[in-house]
C-alpha cells in the first residue's frame, strides 16, 4: 500500500534480483520406478539445491494460473503456488491466464502452504535504481495522475505509485483536482524511503524553475508601453494579477474600462487570457502596473462635436449621490444631473425620488467640459417651465383653493398645484388681528381660499393672501370707533414702546407709551399685566395704514379725584406683584419681511 507520509527514512539496500534456478523435470511413475535408488537420489538432491538458490526478498518470474474477484494464483515453479491481490496490478484487466509476471518473493510459506508474492514489491525494486538516480539528478520524470486519495494525488511512475502531496500539485491551490486526474506531467523526486516502498514527487518544483526561468526572461525585455499577453491568476476588489509568464502585474480597477466598473469580476474572471499594456515598470521592486481601457481609443475625444449644448440625449442612470445622478452616454462618458436640475416646480430632496439605477432617461446637455471630463445634464429641460407662463394662468386677485404644505415663522406654505407653491405672510392672515404665527390662523393639511397678490418668475416666487379673501373692514370701524370714544379691552401683549388690547371681535388696538398714563413710566411692563383691563379712549382709526390708536391718559384726563387715586392704587399694587414676581422677558417682536406689511394694530410706531 502506498504510504503518503512524507518523512524520509534512510533507504535500506537490497540485493539484486536473480532469476529463479529452473528445477529439474518431474517423471511420471513408470519413469520414477525404472529409476535406481541412486539416480532417484541425484535428482532429488539437485532440486533441493535449486530450491537453495532462491531465497525470499528477491524477483522471480512467474506464471499466471488462475484470477478471480480478488487474487491472482502464480506458478513461480515451486512446489506451492503463489497468491497476489488483485488491487496490486494497475490494470486488473490486462492479467491474462498463461500470462509471464516478474513477482517479488516476501515468503516461501505462508500458514495455507502457499508462496506469498508481491507484484507491487517487484515493480518497485525493479525501477528503484532509476527512482533513485531521477532523485539524487534532480531530473525531471512524466508520470501519469491516477487518482485522488487523502492529501493528493497518486501519480504512475514507471509503473510504481507514487504520492504527489496536495500543496505540491501547482503553484496554487488547485480547485478541482479531479479534473486532471489522467494527464501525464512533469514532476520531480523529492523524497524517498526504500524500506517504506515511499516515493514523494512536486509538480510545484517543476512549475517554480519554469516560473524563475520565464521571469528572468521577460524581466530583461520588458519595457513600459509595451503590449502583452498574460492571464488572470487573482481577482481582488482593487484590481486584477495578471501573469505575464512568470512574473505577476496589478490591472488596477481603474485602467480596466473607460467606463464606470463596480468590481472587477464585471470584466475579467481567474484564468482568462487577455491582452494588456506596460503602463509602468519598476525592475528593482519588480513592480508592473497594467492596463486594459489603454488598448482602445480615448471616448472623451472629440466630445464637443458628440453632444452639443441644447442637444436632448439618451442615457442610463448608473450611480445616485446626494446631490444628483450619473448618466452613462455612452462607454467612458458620463453626465451629472444635478438635483437642482430634475424638476421645475418640485424641491427634490434626494435624486432617488426621482431616478432610479439601471433607468433610461430622456437629458439636455447644459454645459460639456472635456479638460475635466465633465458634462452637466438637465432632467427638468425636456418639458417646458411652467414659471413662463404661471402669471397667465393665475393673475393678480385670482382667488383659488389650496392645501397648506408647510407652516414657518413667517407664513405658510400652500400648495396650489402639483410643485408650485405660494406664500401667506403673517401680515395678510388677519386685517384686525396681529398674527404672531402661523399656527393661530391655520394648520398643515388644511384646504383654504386665498388671492394671487403677486407671482415673481424670476426669483419663481408667489406671494399670497388670506384676508384679502374678504372685504377691508377699515373704512367701517373708522366709523364704529369714533375720535374720544370710551372703550374697554384686556391687555394681551406689553412691550417697550406700548401695549396692544384686545377689544373683541377679533378688534386689536394700539396704546404708544406716551399714552399709557404714566409719565415717568419707561417700561409698560413694570407697572401693567398681560390679561388685565383697561379703559381708554380712541385717538384715531388710521384706516390706511390699518390701526386703531388709543389713550390711556386721555381718559385719565376726564376723571375725577377719587377715580384717578382708585387707577393710581391699582398701578402701585401691579407694581409691587411685578416687583416680586418679575415676568419672563419675550423676546422682540419680528419685523415685518416683506415690503410694507402692515396688519390692525402690528404696526407700532410711537405717535
Amino acid at each position: 500500500m502506498l504510504d503518503t507520509s512524507e518523512e524520509t527514512l534512510t533507504p535500506v539496500a537490497v540485493a539484486a534480483p536473480r532469476a529463479p534456478a529452473t528445477p529439474p523435470t518431474p517423471l511420471n511413475a513408470e519413469e520414477d520406478d525404472e529409476l535406481s535408488p541412486e539416480t532417484r537420489a541425484e535428482m532429488f538432491g539437485k532440486y533441493e539445491e535449486s530450491m537453495r538458490s532462491i531465497g525470499e526478498g528477491e524477483i522471480v518470474r512467474g506464471t499466471v494460473l488462475a484470477v478471480d474477484e480478488k487474487e491472482v494464483l502464480v506458478d513461480v515453479g515451486f512446489k506451492s503456488e503463489g497468491v497476489i491481490s488483485l488491487a496490486e496490478f494497475p490494470d486488473p484487466s490486462s492479467i491474462k491466464v498463461g500470462a509471464l509476471i516478474d513477482v517479488f518473493l516476501e515468503k516461501m510459506e505462508n500458514q495455507d502452504g502457499l508462496v506469498v508474492l508481491s507484484k507491487q514489491r517487484a515493480d518497485f525494486v525493479r525501477v528503484w535504481d532509476r527512482v533513485k538516480e531521477a532523485h539524487d539528478s534532480g531530473q525531471v520524470v512524466e508520470g501519469k495522475l491516477v487518482r485522488k486519495i487523502k492529501g493528493g494525488v497518486v501519480v504512475d511512475l514507471y509503473g510504481v505509485e507514487a504520492f504527489l502531496p496536495g500543496s505540491q500539485i501547482a503553484l496554487r491551490q488547485v480547485q478541482n483536482v479531479d479534473a486532471m486526474l489522467g494527464q501525464n506531467v512533469s514532476v520531480k523526486i523529492i523524497k524517498l524511503n526504500k524500506r517504506r516502498r515511499n516515493i514523494v514527487v512536486s509538480r510545484r518544483a517543476v512549475l517554480e524553475e519554469e516560473r524563475d526561468r520565464l521571469k528572468s526572461s521577460i524581466l530583461k525585455d520588458l519595457a513600459k508601453d509595451q503590449i502583452r499577453e498574460g492571464q488572470v491568476k487573482n481577482i481582488t476588489d482593487f484590481g486584477a494579477f495578471v501573469d505575464l509568464g512568470g512574473i505577476d502585474g496589478l490591472l488596477h480597477i481603474t485602467d480596466m474600462s473607460w467606463g464606470r466598473v463596480a468590481h472587477p469580476s464585471e470584466l475579467v474572471k481567474i484564468g482568462d487570457r487577455v491582452r494588456v499594456k506596460v503602463l509602468n515598470f519598476d525592475p528593482e521592486k519588480e513592480r508592473i502596473s497594467l492596463g486594459l481601457k489603454q488598448l482602445e481609443a480615448y471616448p472623451w475625444e472629440g466630445v464637443e462635436d458628440k453632444y452639443k449644448i441644447g442637444d436632448r440625449i439618451k442615457g442610463r442612470v448608473v450611480s445616485i449621490t446626494d446631490y444628483g445622478a450619473f448618466v452613462e452616454l455612452e462607454r467612458g462618458v458620463e453626465g451629472l444631473v444635478h438635483v437642482s436640475e430634475m424638476s421645475w416646480t418640485r424641491h427634490v430632496r434626494h435624486p432617488s425620488k426621482v431616478v432610479n439605477i439601471g433607468d433610461i432617461i430622456d437629458a439636455v446637455v447644459l454645459k460639456v467640459d472635456k479638460a475635466n471630463e465633465k458634462i452637466s445634464l438637465g432632467l427638468k429641460q425636456t418639458e417646458p417651465d411652467p414659471w413662463l407662463t404661471l402669471d397667465q394662468k393665475y393673475p393678480p386677485r385670482t382667488r383659488v383653493k389650496g392645501k397648506v404644505r408647510n407652516l414657518t415663522n413667517f407664513g405658510a406654505f400652500v400648495e396650489l398645484e402639483e410643485g408650485i407653491d405660494g406664500l401667506v405672510h403673517v401680515s395678510d392672515m388677519s386685517w384686525t388681528k396681529r398674527v404672531a404665527h402661523p399656527s393661530e390662523v391655520l394648520k398643515k393639511g388644511d384646504t383654504v381660499e386665498v388671492v394671487i397678490l403677486s407671482i415673481d418668475k424670476e426669483h419663481r416666487r408667489i406671494s399670497l393672501g388670506l384676508k384679502q379673501v374678504s372685504d377691508d373692514p377699515w373704512p367701517e370701524l373708522a366709523e364704529r370707533f369714533p375720535a374720544s370714544m370710551e372703550v374697554k379691552g384686556s391687555v394681551i401683549r406689553l412691550f417697550d414702546r406700548g401695549a396692544i388690547v384686545d377689544l373683541g371681535d377679533g378688534i386689536e388696538g394700539f396704546i404708544p407709551l406716551s399714552q399709557i398714563g404714566i409719565d415717568d413710566l419707561k417700561r409698560p411692563g413694570d407697572a401693567f399685566e398681560t390679561g388685565e383691563e383697561l379703559t381708554m379712549k380712541v385717538t384715531r382709526v388710521d384706516v390706511p395704514n390699518h390701526r386703531l390708536i388709543l389713550s390711556v391718559k386721555a381718559w385719565l384726563g376726564e376723571q375725577d379725584d377719587i377715580a384717578l387715586a382708585e387707577w393710581t392704587s391699582k398701578r402701585n399694587q401691579v407694581r409691587a406683584r411685578i416687583a416680586a414676581n418679575p415676568p419672563v422677558e419675550e423676546p422682540p417682536a419680528e419685523p415685518v419681511k416683506s415690503g410694507k406689511k402692515k396688519g390692525g394694530a402690528t404696526e407700532v410706531a410711537e405717535e
